[in-house]
């Protein structure tokens, strides 16, 4: 469980949260839930299958997003009726470097009468009182069981078991610097989807789901519909309607858009914190970071974002970071010192935490790279 840990910050931290330079919404990853041999959920007469609905929505995205914004790199986790692990799916999107991950999937529930779509985003419920463990369980604990059909998925997820409530303890740790960005992309989608051939909202929610655990980037996991429901299952099974789905799902991506190029680093919107968990024991630190604008020092940085964060979030592990802001970017720096080689001393340490960390000197505001 620790080398799992371990894995799951250093792939947060390397991919998503690298050096700042990526300003634009430039690459989108679509994920068509299930496939191959994973067929997702199937309606009761056995003549639909979850994953031909996914794949055709995820398609018609795709080509809404390529034909309105040419500059935009758009990649399916799969084009066809193939097998992807959840792993592969998010490893797709880490190796593109994507800015945002969209999954596509369909409900199902015992019962016939739920209906309805929504939206999830990764972590542990925000709604007080609410037990994330009974709360879409279900839901999650279907969609992470298709990791039983991979060879040897011991040795992949270490000791998660998808049908032990207790192995969704870990995810917790998961409340990442994405989470905002996440929130705000379920809540366009939530927004759009209203308007389309599915009308219950089933809401936004914050759940352990192992393909957006995996990701570095903003991820979202769309639920478009029951396909144990007839009345949901006559919309999926119409092909304008899916398209329509896919359109609520292109206008949502379209404003997210509008406000990621626009405004990276706009307010999120009311309601939408990081979380905070003070570290019991912090790391051993250099000397208090200078306070900005003091002089000339050097540093360590570890990642920037387009929000201020709590210097006290998990996400620092315990270090106090140097906050220095940019116009678009905040960026984050520990290991400070008044010299190169004092910072550099510690550059090997702290890279086995924040694997893409580097060198830096700080002047003020202004974050130069020493290589």
């Amino acid at each position: 469980m620790k080398r799992t840990i371990c894995f799951l910050f250093a792939v947060l931290f390397g991919v998503a949260l690298h050096a700042g330079d990526r300003l634009r919404l430039s690459t989108v990853v679509i994920d068509p839930g299930h496939g191959g041999k994973d067929s997702g959920a199937v309606s009761r007469d056995k003549k639909s299958q979850e994953k031909t609905f996914t794949l055709d929505i995820a398609k018609a995205l795709a080509d809404k997003i390529r034909a309105a914004y040419p500059d935009v790199k758009v990649i399916l986790t799969r084009t066809d009726d193939r097998y992807v692990t959840l792993g592969g799916r998010a490893d797709i999107a880490n190796d593109a470097s994507a800015n945002l991950f969209v999954s596509i999937h369909i409900n199902a529930n015992a019962k016939s009468s739920p209906n309805g779509f929504s939206a999830h985003v990764l972590g542990q419920s925000s709604v007080k009182n609410r037990d994330l463990y009974a709360n879409n369980m279900d839901i999650v604990r279907r969609e992470n069981s298709v990791i039983l059909l991979e060879d040897d998925y011991s040795s992949t997820y270490g000791d998660f078991d998808p049908n032990d409530p207790e192995s969704y303890i870990f995810m917790n740790l998961m409340q990442n610097a994405n989470l905002e960005q996440s929130i705000r992309f379920a809540q366009l989608a939530e927004k759009h989807l209203k308007g389309g051939p599915i009308r219950t909202d089933r809401g936004v929610s914050q759940d352990p789901f192992l393909v957006l655990w995996r990701t570095a980037m903003p991820a979202v996991l769309l639920e478009l519909g029951f396909i144990s429901n007839d009345g949901d299952l006559a919309v999926l099974r119409d092909g304008d309607e899916r398209d329509r789905l896919a359109e609520c799902v292109f206008q949502a991506f379209s404003e997210y858009k509008g406000i990621y190029d626009g405004t990276v680093d706009a307010p999120a919107p009311e309601g939408e914190r990081a979380p905070r968990t003070d570290t019991k024991k912090a790391p051993e630190q250099t000397q208090p970071a200078p306070a900005a604008g003091s002089g000339d020092c050097y540093a360590v940085q570890i990642f920037a974002v387009a929000r201020k964060m709590d210097p006290k979030a998990r996400e620092f592990m315990g270090y106090t970071p140097r906050i220095v802001p940019g116009r678009k970017l905040y960026k984050y720096c520990i290991g400070v010192s008044d010299t190169a080689a004092g910072a550099r001393k510690h550059l090997s340490a702290i890279r086995k935490k924040y694997p893409d960390a580097f060198l830096v000197k700080i002047s003020g505001d202004t974050v130069t790279r020493v290589d």
